[in-house]
């Protein structure tokens, strides 16, 4: 009989390791759109791969340490790296369900147990009345013959990789913000000096205008026009200083700090950084390597198909290896001899039918899931390009308008300048002056924007290339 019930278990053992359900393959070789981009033909781009750390690029010390600032301290990553050190410790859970779980029981009673058909013509033996002590240790095995146990662990397994994934998207999500508080920083600094050289420019066309009207050369409406137009300007300083500090303030909270510690260097920047170089941005087929957020659907849809393969293991029997040894006496001095010694082996075939129903059930409710994990992926993938074709073509154009906003000051200096130098001759009224000051200080703004909007989209850039999140020691 021993013999049997071991040859029963070998076979068991042997057919363990079969996986039923669907098998999985990665949509990724089929994804769409892996040929270099549309909007690369700009000659702002070159086809090389985009560098790990793309801050880097622009050569900014400063800049650095405050990434890695907020790579260590920011409060998003600390919550991305507790959900991650979670993830695992499920993935750990589901692995142990292939090991065994062991038993270890001691128990000891006083009982009376009637003893049933015995002879009432004997006097006390109706009854048994006594002492009973039991150890044992019972070790039971769960036979993966279909693979439950294996699905379930590569669920984990593909959860926690998603988990690792969104982690890296947030990491490099945080790079870029910190990159973008201090170019915005910058920016604004940028654009309050350019606020205040036009201010200083109005000024002295406003004194201009006061002189002559004290020499009678002019009169007070021109003197008015020319105050009106020096404090509209100055009117502009204070929003740009508090734009400023919210910027500030930002890049505190990014890198773990209150705004009361916020980097006060940040202040000596008076240009957002640019780069003097084609940007590289490799193609479609780098994109899928690089995003983590197309990473993290994949992983999704190979946690929902291991699913699906753990709701079809439910159609069929569980098999269960189990083993007890121990021993029985009827006092505690009688534990371990040989008489007491008791031990029991095989295995254990259970099979639900009443809840074939409710197994079906959940084995669609899984194929479901897997149906919708598979078109967020095909979204993603699909909103990835989306988002790197818009950008690159918001940063082409934006060197474009720069560009020509740039020729356009260099004109409205010297025409402004012109009609200074005409208006103080006598030979051009102060209205041509004022049309030509005010075309000079909306370009010079306008410029100003531009320069922050072209350090906003190069973000943006990178942010939709992916890239970022390759650092061992994270």
């Amino acid at each position: 009989m021993t013999r049997t019930l071991l040859l029963a278990a070998a076979s068991v053992l042997a057919l363990s390791g079969c996986t039923v359900g669907p098998r999985y393959v990665s949509p990724v070789p089929a994804a769409p759109s892996q040929s270099p981009f549309l909007e690369a033909k700009s000659p702002a781009f070159s086809g090389e791969q985009p560098p790990g750390p793309w801050w880097s690029l622009f050569g900014d010390p400063l800049l650095d340490d405050l990434v890695q600032q907020a790579l260590t301290a920011n409060t998003d990553l600390r919550v991305a790296a507790a959900n991650l050190a979670q993830a695992r410790a499920v993935l750990r859970e589901q692995r142990a369900g292939r090991l065994p779980t062991t038993t270890i029981t001691a128990n000891g009673t006083y009982a009376r147990q009637p003893l049933v058909g015995a002879s009432e013509d004997i006097p006390g033996a109706s009854a048994f009345e006594g002492e009973n002590y039991d150890v044992g240790l019972d070790v039971s095995y769960q036979i993966d013959l279909f693979g439950r146990v294996g699905s379930a662990i590569r669920a984990a397994r593909a959860d926690a990789d998603a988990v690792q994934a969104a982690f890296d998207l947030t990491r490099i999500t945080v790079a870029a913000e910190t990159t973008r508080a201090y170019t915005d920083v910058c920016s604004f600094n940028r654009r309050i000096a350019v606020a205040e050289e036009t201010l200083r420019i109005q000024q002295q066309t406003f004194d201009l205008s006061r002189r002559l009207f004290e020499g009678g050369r002019t009169t007070r409406l021109e003197t008015g026009q020319a105050g009106a137009l020096l404090e509209q300007t100055r009117a502009t300083i204070p929003t740009l200083t508090a734009q400023r500090a919210a910027a500030l303030y930002r890049l505190a909270v990014l890198t773990g700090k209150p705004p009361a510690e916020a980097p006060q260097a940040v202040l000596a920047c008076m240009a957002p950084p640019e780069l003097n170089r084609p940007i590289p941005i490799g193609d479609g087929a780098s994109l899928l390597a690089r995003r983590p957020d197309i990473r993290r659907a994949e992983r999704q849809l190979a946690a929902a198909a291991a699913r699906v393969n753990v709701a079809t293991a439910d159609l069929y029997p569980s098999i269960s290896l189990g083993g007890s040894v121990g021993s029985t006496a009827s006092s505690i001095s009688g534990l371990g001899t040989s008489d007491g010694f008791r031990f029991s082996l095989g295995p254990l075939i259970s099979w639900n039918f009443p809840n074939m129903e409710v197994a079906r059930a959940r084995l669609k409710q899984a194929e479901a899931g897997a149906d919708g994990a598979l078109a967020t992926f095909d979204g993603t993938w699909l909103t990835a390009l989306q988002e790197s074709e818009s950008a690159l073509a918001n940063y082409a154009g934006e060197l474009d308008r720069l560009a020509a906003l740039r020729r356009a000051a260099a004109e409205a200096g010297d025409a402004a300048r012109i009609a200074r130098l005409r208006y103080q001759a006598g030979r051009e009224n102060f209205q041509i002056v004022l049309d030509a000051e005010r075309t000079l200080a909306a370009i010079n703004a306008s410029i100003a924007q531009s320069d922050q909007a072209r350090a906003t989209n190069l973000v943006a850039l990178f942010l939709a290339l992916g890239g970022g999140w390759q650092d061992p020691a994270a």
